[in-house]
């Protein structure tokens, strides 16, 4: 929803309403699409939501399977004030999944990423989910994997070694049980990831650098600057979506993760998540700088 001018305890009308299907993996799929690459999108869905979301993936021609829940899919707000810039979600708590829609999950997983380029697997784990889920999913995987989510379901599945871990700068503190303050404190943290198994490890931190790092390199790339936000939501959805997407394009892993920070950028300036320019993604991509550490 898009205001004017929102205020707290008052009635507000809304100069512009738009529904669609966002979350996590949906927006990853869209990113990947939008980029130019093939994309097959794999989610939980149910209710009213299941039907609206499926329209709208068909509408952009993106191949997708859906495993029907019998709890509704959650609707969550995004509120834009134009006249501070300020954003603010309204967020409703997903619901648990039944045992037997985790087991036609995995049974569908195991099947669509038999034949994957590149795998990604990003979000919470839904309510009750054990939180082994995520390993016996890329117990499966027999390609790279981009993983997008933190804590002890990324801890337990570190020794098999994925290709791209990429949680944000406070969820890497969360996940290794201590602050880092400082970026020596940081990079230990990230080299860690790498010592039990991850091949590179992605940090971010909103518009400050974005740090890279694999057991014996360190690398520090830098944002352009950006003119204007318009909404930041999805930033890290596209990111995710375009280093899996770079990957699968063949280049090296700092490369992809110079489109990782050109989607993100990119994606600032649109009011809806990963509607990615592909033109603007490349040209941005070009022009980050990087610096290697140490």
């Amino acid at each position: 929803m898009v205001f004017d001018g929102f205020h707290v305890g008052e009635v507000n009308r809304a100069r512009e309403v738009c529904w669609y299907g966002s979350g996590k993996v949906l927006n990853a799929a869209v990113g990947v699409h939008h980029l130019g690459g093939t994309v097959k999108v794999l989610a939980t869905l149910g209710g009213d939501p299941l039907a609206q979301i499926d329209r709208q993936f068909a509408e952009f021609g993106i191949p997708r399977r859906w495993i029907e829940s019998r709890s509704a899919t959650r609707v969550c707000m995004t509120i834009l004030d134009r006249a501070t810039g300020e954003v603010t979600e309204l967020v409703e708590n997903g619901r648990p999944l039944l045992e037997e829609e985790l087991v036609r999950f995995r049974e569908a997983y195991a099947e669509e990423v038999s034949n994957a380029k590149v795998a990604i697997l990003i979000g919470s784990l839904p309510q009750g989910t054990p939180k082994s889920f995520y390993r016996e999913l890329l117990q499966v995987t027999p390609c790279p994997a981009v993983l997008d989510f933190r804590g002890e379901e990324l801890l337990g599945l570190l020794d098999l070694k994925p290709l791209v871990v990429k949680p944000n700068r406070e969820e890497l503190a969360a996940t290794v049980g201590q602050s880092l303050e400082s970026d020596a404190e940081l990079v230990e943290a990230m080299q860690s990831l790498n010592q039990r198994g991850a091949q590179w490890v992605i940090i971010t931190q909103g518009k400050k650098p974005v740090w890279l790092s694999s057991t014996d390199r360190v690398y520090r790339l830098f944002p352009p600057e950006v003119a204007k936000v318009v909404n930041p939501i999805g930033c890290g959805d596209a990111m995710a979506a375009a280093v899996a997407w770079a990957v699968g394009e063949g280049h090296e892993m700092v490369d992809a993760v110079r489109y990782g920070i050109a989607a993100a950028t990119v994606n600032l300036g649109d009011q809806l998540a990963c509607r990615l320019d592909r033109e603007a993604v490349c040209r941005l991509a070009e022009g980050i700088r990087v610096e290697m550490q140490g």
